[in-house]
């Protein structure tokens, strides 16, 4: 990457600000609480690390609402063991997040009477592109739903159930205790007749406490099944309003995108005004809802596409072998090194347009994609040069095109956006300066 002088700034952990003054979100599962607490989800992040049939799937959660015991069920492909259940690393989120998050660049102008022709398109080169029991717990009856297994791990008391009817599911979880969302029913039967079984974590609050923890960690499973899908439909059970999500995809091979919605990239490479580096979360807000909505809230949005042992440029440092192995990557070997592909994709959604699972592929594309917002700063020392004035108007004309440009993307008021900007001024050449 070409740069003007050496100073980027980069805004990094962005959405994780953005999106804490949004609704409350909710992604795979349900929150069952027991008596008529409402519980609902406030953030969705989910990392699935996937190498052929294997998965390892983490899922962070957050929750609102007082309450003495909860549980959180998620629909998995196959009877689990406690070996393959883990307490992740909070961390690592917030790691993949950092280094994924779309990004802020700041260039500066050098004095035109110093730069040589060439050197400003140069400046603003885009970013490269790259081409338990040993046994299972058995335990049936009337209402057809089966104790597959049970154990704990960590702050979680874990069940695996299997049920024939949804009707008979939502009856034993209320028999047991916990109260199913209204709508739940209609939305557990598809799943029931994929045969997949339900993940039941239920917070173990002495465990919880004894821990000193301020909030529940990650939960992670490893699994081995072609079903490669993230279940989102009962999320949308006891959400409120939209929800967002983000999913950090690995892989050994390259981009992952959807098979049953449109994959698009987000806005990017674009110069935006000065003004927007202290509002950069109210810009990347209003620009993903307009394009959001320009899409009809159809598509998913690729916000970063890269291999993970590189960034140009770098909103933080690239994730060492032991952070991918903590974020579920397996096949990572710390002596060989192996590859690891990342594609952050940002989903907002509801029931009338997702309303099915997300369904995801393996591809080999390894393009590379960033969101990347450009800010160039104009030279405002003095300049004792005739190419001085042409630089002036030339700065005024490009700073009104970035007026345009971040209107085009927000939606903002062209003239709101004017108020903000400090214009650079042009200079008069003095009328002796042609005379010798």
């Amino acid at each position: 990457m070409r740069l003007v002088r050496g100073l980027i700034t980069l805004i990094i952990g962005v959405l994780a600000v953005v999106f804490l003054a949004q609704p409350a979100l909710a992604f795979c599962g349900f929150y069952v609480a027991k008596a008529d607490t409402n519980l609902y989800n406030q953030a969705s992040q989910v990392i699935i690390a996937r190498d052929g049939n294997r998965t390892v799937l983490t899922m962070a959660n957050d929750y609102q609402g007082e309450v003495k015991d909860f549980a959180l069920v998620v629909p998995v492909p196959v009877i689990l063991q406690e070996e393959q259940v883990n307490v992740g690393d909070p961390e690592i989120l917030a790691r993949l997040d950092g280094f994924s998050a779309p990004r802020l660049v700041e260039y500066f102008d050098e004095n035109p009477c110093d730069v040589f022709l060439g050197r400003q398109e140069d400046a603003l080169a885009p970013a490269p592109q790259a081409s338990s029991a040993e046994s299972s717990i058995r335990e049936k009856n009337s209402l057809g739903v089966t104790i597959e297994n049970s154990f704990s791990v960590g702050e979680y008391d874990i069940l695996i159930l299997s049920a024939k009817e949804s009707d008979g599911l939502e009856t034993w979880l209320n028999q047991n205790g916990y109260k199913i969302p209204p709508g739940a029913r209609e939305i557990l039967q598809p799943y029931i007749k994929e045969n997949l079984k339900f993940f039941v974590a239920k917070v173990n609050l002495a465990e919880f406490d004894a821990a000193g923890f301020q909030s529940l960690r990650p939960l992670m499973m490893a699994y081995e099944s072609p079903k490669f899908m993230l279940p989102i439909r009962l999320g949308m059970v006891n959400a409120q309003g939209e929800q967002d999500l983000i999913v950090y995809l690995l892989s050994p091979q390259g981009h992952i995108e959807l098979t049953n919605y449109r994959t698009v990239q987000i806005p990017s490479d674009v110069e935006i005004p000065g003004f927007v580096q202290q509002e950069f979360n109210d810009f990347y807000q209003a620009m993903f809802t307009k394009y959001h909505q320009q899409e009809g809230g159809r598509v998913a949005f690729v916000e970063y596409a890269w291999d993970m042992g590189s960034c140009d440029p770098c909103s933080a440092e690239p994730l060492t072998p032991d952070e991918l192995r903590k974020a579920g990557v397996f096949w990572v070997n710390p002596n060989m090194g192996s590859s690891v592909f990342i594609t952050r994709l940002h989903v907002r959604y509801t029931r009338d347009r997702f309303p099915a699972d997300l369904h995801f592929q393996e591809t080999p594309n390894q393009q590379f994609f960033q969101g990347r917002y450009v800010i160039r700063h104009p030279f405002r020392g003095e300049m004792k040069c005739d190419a001085a004035r042409d630089y002036q108007l030339s700065v005024k004309e490009r700073q009104e095109r970035e007026a345009q440009t971040l209107a085009q993307l927000t939606g903002w008021d062209v003239g709101t956006i004017r108020s903000k900007m400090d214009f650079i001024e042009s200079t008069p050449t003095p009328w002796w300066r042609k005379l010798w």
